[in-house]
C-alpha cells in the first residue's frame, strides 16, 4: 500500500508579490527550486501551499549535518529472512511523483547533498548504487530546498554545482501591513494588536547585527498572538514568545521587554 502525501485541507499563505505564478512556471517546466530567507519568513508554508494548490504529493525533510546519502535515497534493512530495501524520502518522491522538500539545506554535509545533483539536470535520474539500480524520476517530481542564507559560512554554504541546478527565490518578512493580516487572519487575534505586535518585531529586526542573530520571525509573532488570543496578558505572551527564545542577553532582553512594555503601555 502507498501512503498518501497529499494535503488534504488548504494551508493559509498571504502571497507578498508574483511567487506564485513564478513558482507554477517553474513545476509546469520540472524545474528545481531554492527558497532563500530568515527563519520563520514563510518558506515551508508556501511549499505546502503550492503543493495543495496543484494537487501534488508533497515529501518534506529536515536536513541536519549527521544526514547520510542512505538516509535520503535508502538503504538494506537486515531481517529475521534476510535482507530488505527501503527506499528513503528522495526515492520515494522519485518513484511516486511527489514534490520534495529539503529544508535548510545546508544543515547537511557536501557529500550527502550531492546526490541530488543527478535530479535535478536534463538526466533526471537517481541512481541507487547500493541496489544497483538506475531510477528515472517520475514526469511530476520537483525537487525544492531552502536555506537560510544568514546563516551561511565558509563551512555550512552550497557548492556553485549545486546552487546552479536550480531556480531560486527570495522570501523575506512581509511588510507591516500585510503581517499584521496574515497574524490577524491565522491567530484571529484584533488587527490592532495584532498591529502591535509586528511594531515589536520591527525593532527586534532593527537589531539583527547590533547584539542579535536573528531578528524575530513571523513564526513567533503568530505564537504571541496566539496566546494573546488565549487570554494571556500580551506583555507575558510577547516575553514568553518574542523575547525568551531568541536572546539570552541581558542587555538586549531589557531593550526589547522596554519596547514590549512601550506597545503595550
Amino acid at each position: 500500500m502507498t501512503a498518501d502525501y497529499r494535503i488534504q485541507r488548504e494551508p493559509f499563505y498571504q502571497p507578498q508579490h508574483n511567487e506564485v505564478a513564478l513558482y507554477e512556471a517553474a513545476y509546469r517546466n520540472r524545474l528545481p527550486v531554492m527558497l532563500k530567507g530568515p527563519t520563520g519568513c514563510g518558506k515551508s508554508r508556501f511549499v505546502e501551499y503550492m503543493a495543495w494548490r496543484l494537487g501534488k504529493p508533497l515529501i518534506t525533510v529536515a536536513c541536519n549535518e549527521d544526514m547520510t546519502a542512505s538516509d535520503l535515497v535508502g538503504r538494506y534493512l537486515l531481517e529475521a529472512n534476510g535482507t530488505r530495501w527501503l527506499d528513503g524520502p528522495l526515492t520515494t518522491a522519485a518513484r511516486i511523483g511527489a514534490i520534495c522538500y529539503l529544508d535548510e539545506i545546508v544543515e547537511a554535509r557536501q557529500d550527502t547533498t550531492v546526490v541530488i545533483h543527478p535530479l535535478t539536470d536534463h538526466r533526471r535520474t537517481l541512481p541507487l548504487d547500493k541496489k544497483g539500480e538506475l531510477i528515472a524520476a517520475h514526469s511530476d517530481f520537483q525537487l525544492v530546498i531552502s536555506y537560510n542564507p544568514g546563516y551561511q559560512s565558509l563551512m555550512k554554504d552550497l557548492k556553485q554545482s549545486t546552487k546552479q541546478r536550480f531556480t531560486a527565490f527570495d522570501f523575506d518578512y512581509p511588510p507591516p501591513e500585510l503581517e499584521t493580516a496574515i497574524l490577524a487572519r491565522e491567530t484571529g487575534l484584533d488587527e490592532a494588536t495584532a498591529g502591535r505586535l509586528v511594531k515589536i518585531g520591527q525593532t527586534a529586526r532593527a537589531l539583527k547585527g547590533h547584539g542579535l542573530d536573528e531578528g524575530i520571525s513571523t513564526r513567533l509573532l503568530v505564537y504571541a498572538a496566539t496566546l494573546i488570543k488565549d487570554g494571556v496578558a500580551p506583555v507575558d505572551a510577547c516575553r514568553m514568545a518574542l523575547v525568551r527564545p531568541i536572546t539570552d542577553d541581558a542587555d538586549i532582553r531589557e531593550t526589547l521587554d522596554h519596547a514590549i512594555e512601550a506597545v503595550f503601555a
